[in-house]
């Protein structure tokens, strides 16, 4: 049952990460930027080339293009199998769901427009976060929950050696 709720999250995150960049898609010009917190938090319509942070954007395009799709289709296999694998923590399962989520969000975006859109804009002063998406977030708050996990299970795992 557990799994039900949790492919329902992932299910959850790709809707709403599609449904977000129609709203920016078809409300925003490309670039326009419309301020929410002065001096902290602007909506942005840009299409992403690139993975996080632009990495790879300037590859050729019909290059780029291939690398991502079959690098996403593996990740995507390699979260899939890990998910169905994974038996004992729910934190970790809940980490899957989110990144898998987030990598068929961003995925739909390669495949069907070659780029990924990109909205929420913070920044400070003129330090700017690179923009994101809902699926750019699901995937970091899933990778943290993932780290989380593996750091407090190896702990668990040393504390059981201890007392072996």
């Amino acid at each position: 049952m557990k799994n039900k709720k949790l492919l329902f999250l992932t299910f959850i995150i790709i809707i709403l990460d599609q449904y977000t960049k129609y709203l920016i898609k078809t409300n925003f010009e490309q670039y326009e930027v419309k301020p929410i917190i002065k001096g902290f938090f602007n909506l942005t319509y840009i299409l992403n080339p690139g993975a996080a942070f632009g990495f790879l954007a300037t590859l050729n395009e019909s290059y780029r293009q291939i690398f991502f799709v079959i690098i996403t289709i593996i990740a995507i296999f390699i979260v899939i199998y890990l998910f169905v694998k994974e038996n004992k923590s729910f934190l970790r399962k809940l980490s899957y769901a989110l990144i898998l989520g987030g990598a068929f969000g961003n995925f739909i975006d390669r495949l069907f427009i070659g780029k990924v859109v990109d909205f929420l804009d913070f920044y400070v002063g003129n330090y700017h976060w690179p923009a994101f998406n809902v699926a750019d977030s699901a995937i970091s708050v899933g990778i943290f929950f993932l780290l989380l996990d593996i750091i407090f299970d190896k702990r668990g795992e040393k504390g059981n050696e201890l007392n072996s």
